[in-house]
């Protein structure tokens, strides 16, 4: 199932409603429920694989109920927008909020309102409603043996969930296997590691004494086969996760060498990685006679690979070619971007990592989760914020990495398992200017303090901060010609245009290819980042308005499809070319005088033949789901008219934190920011429900 919302069509007219005038008094029947659903269908409301699905349940089971057919219809609508459960709470009550329908389709004769007048009203209803079909052909509960029915009800007596089944299962693995991983000590060396720690983190005098979160996250990792590094840009995940990674060889055994992987979701973040984890080991001070070699290291992990490629993905399935039979032959494995990583994808990763081997997840928690189902890293950093730590952690944090944990994040036995394994990085060392504190405004939910970062800035090119409210998308190209003196898309066109031998040039040789580099990292400076595909604001038809603004002004010369110059976003992985979704490239020669699509990874190229790239698409705006991962110099963000359905915070914070120097807003209409900030992302999750036990207790 996939996250793309259904179009919205006109009302189905009044005479097609007919039959809901002889509705009988004891409620629907199940031909009468679909009915309804298809009329919601019909209206764009549902996606046809919603009702579909809904009427395949009765194929199943033709006793099923009302109340489980409009379940399933609706559990399968929430999947499609990011959910892995439903929860039987949400249904005592027409679920305005979570279908995020407008009011035209709630209220009104053929509205969610109507329909749920004639479903169950109470917890206890709807319980006994599914229950009585189970065990069925269709619903199954979820302590009992599964025998492939299509749904199962589990989670809390006090707020049961309704699964679908292979969502049931991918949360029971992930849950068991990261408690069991994070639960399970390991001995540490602490005088060892303390050594090596106070060399890594030496205090700097010119900084106040606070507590070096990094260097906690360090000691903390030591303990378990997991741990979860969180924090907001600038606060340096991946320069702890380097340091980490030199105290682990520190430790490792020696006459056997440490086996390194480095992951994340998406080429570029992969690529980012890397530079990132090389730059800061070589720059680690470590003696000549300490008989580290970090330079070892670097060669022996190779380059990060995105989690398709590191598991091996296969066309047209599902499976992987790592899994429990075959796993990964690693010690160590860093994924970056982890609030990417769906359900799906974690269950996969974690099926393929050794039982021996050490899991590091780096990630922002504040950012929007996965585009498929689950945010399994929001619901490993529930208590991130507050710490949480226990007595004995917060004990070992004092022995190991002299740091004292404040009052504050230490609470009385039990204490959650997989907070002792997670660190909150605090403290920002790069994004501190307008562009931070319009950030953290955002994710705090002030929209006072948003609008007042926002309304603070000059506008002029010289400003962090931009806000525009045009009438038209023409200002989204303006901004593409670099009309406000920012960084914009006529910084690589020019390039394109004035390069070694002009534009049309071949690469054939070592200072091409520097120029390549030059282009690449040119386009990367600004990016245009939307919220829908759809209409006027959206990527489909901005792309189009872009692409003629700069054909206009004779910075692209369009012959065909695969015109020079033309950026390109892979939208569909292919283990065989080395592409994975996501990765971002421009058509420029090759050596053989025929286009190719140019990647750049690091300072690494690689190029693919255009008649070989069939799942490619037009890259001058991207939704921001895309965009994670990536950051760059100038970074605008177009919120939609009427985008209440797809705006939220977590949206936005997420646009404005892919900016290093300059961000602009466009908002299509006044108030779309404030909107946005007002409406958190929740996604239905039974995963801190499978977390709640066992609690970790002092001297365990």
């Amino acid at each position: 199932m996939s996250l793309k919302k259904p179009s919205r069509t006109a009302p189905v007219p009044a005479a097609q409603m007919d039959w809901l005038k002889d509705l009988p008094a004891q409620g629907l029947t199940a031909a009468q429920t679909l009915q309804w659903l298809n009329v919601w269908t019909g209206q764009g409301l549902l996606r046809h694989i919603d009702s579909a699905f809904a009427a395949q349940v009765l194929r199943l089971d033709a006793g099923a109920s009302a109340p489980l057919l409009v379940a399933a219809a609706v559990l399968a609508h929430m999947e499609g927008r990011g959910h892995t459960c439903l929860s039987l709470v949400e249904l005592c009550r027409p679920p305005v909020a979570l279908m995020g329908w407008p009011a035209a389709a709630v209220d009104g004769a053929q509205g969610l309102k109507a329909l749920w007048a004639h479903l169950p009203a109470t917890l206890a209803d709807w319980r006994q409603a599914l229950q009585a079909h189970s065990p069925s052909a269709c619903v199954r509960l979820a302590d009992a043996p599964d025998q492939g029915q299509p749904l199962v009800l589990g989670g809390p007596a006090d707020g049961p969930l309704l699964y679908l089944r292979r969502y049931a299962g991918y949360e029971q693995r992930v849950g068991r296997r990261l408690l069991e991983r994070a639960g399970e000590p390991l001995a540490v060396p602490e005088a060892a590691a303390r050594e090596w720690l106070d060399r890594f983190f030496a205090p700097k005098p010119e900084e106040p004494a606070v507590t070096d979160w990094q260097k906690v996250a360090c000691a903390v990792a030591l303990r378990a086969r997991l741990s979860v590094i969180t924090g907001g840009p600038g606060t340096g995940k991946t320069y702890a996760a380097a340091r980490l990674l030199a105290l682990l060889l520190a430790l490792h055994p020696v006459g056997s060498p440490l086996r390194v992987a480095l992951a994340a979701p998406t080429g570029k973040a992969a690529a980012r990685l890397k530079q990132s984890i090389d730059d800061a080991l070589t720059r680690l001070p470590v003696p000549l006679d300490s008989g580290l070699d970090l330079s070892a290291l670097i060669a022996r992990m190779g380059p990060a690979r995105t989690l398709h490629s590191l598991l091996g993905a296969r066309p047209d399935t599902r499976q992987f070619r790592h899994h429990a039979a075959n796993p990964l032959d690693v010690d160590v494995l860093i994924v970056d971007e982890a609030s990417m990583v769906h359900l799906e994808m974690m269950d996969a990763l974690l099926q393929a990592l050794p039982p021996k081997a050490r899991l590091v997840l780096l990630g922002d928690k504040d950012q929007l989760a996965s585009v498929e189902a689950g945010a399994v890293l929001g619901d490993l950093c529930q208590d991130a914020t507050a710490g949480r730590y226990s007595v004995t952690t917060a004990q070992f944090v004092q022995r190991v990495a002299d740091q004292p944990l404040a009052s504050e994040f230490v609470v009385p036995d039990p204490a959650p398992v997989l907070a002792q394994q997670t660190v909150m990085l605090r403290q920002s060392r790069r994004f501190k200017g307008a562009i931070g504190q319009l950030a953290l405004a955002v994710n705090r939910g002030d929209t006072a303090a948003a609008r007042a970062c926002l309304g603070g800035s000059d506008n002029s090119a010289a400003s962090p901060l931009l806000a525009l409210q045009p009438s038209s998308s023409q200002a989204v190209c303006a901004l593409a010609l670099g009309a406000s003196g920012q960084p914009s898309y006529a910084d690589y066109l020019r390039l394109l245009q004035t390069g070694p031998a002009g534009q049309g040039a071949e690469v054939s040789s070592d200072i091409d290819a520097q120029w390549v580099r030059s282009v690449l990292k040119a386009f990367e400076r600004f990016r245009i980042l939307c919220a829908v595909h759809q209409g006027d604001w959206g990527t489909q038809a901005l792309n189009a308005a872009v692409q003629k603004a700069l054909a206009d002004a004779g910075l692209l010369h369009i012959k065909s499809e695969w015109y020079l110059g033309r950026p390109v976003m892979v939208t569909r992985n292919d283990a065989q070319l080395g592409v994975f979704n996501g990765d971002v490239g421009v058509v420029l020669l090759g050596t053989e005088g025929k286009p190719k699509v140019w990647f750049l990874d690091g300072e690494a190229l690689r190029s693919v033949s255009v008649m070989r790239l069939a799942q490619v698409e037009t890259a001058f705006v991207m939704t921001v789901h895309k965009s994670q991962g990536s950051e760059f110099e100038h970074t605008a963000l177009v919120l939609p008219p009427g985008g209440a359905e797809v705006l939220s915070r977590e949206l936005v914070y997420t646009g404005i934190t892919r900016a290093r120097e300059q961000f602009t807003l466009v908002e299509a209409e006044a108030g779309l920011l404030e909107a946005a900030i007002h409406r958190p992302s929740v996604r239905a999750s039974g995963l801190a429900h499978r977390w709640a036990e066992p609690p970790v207790k002092s001297g365990a």
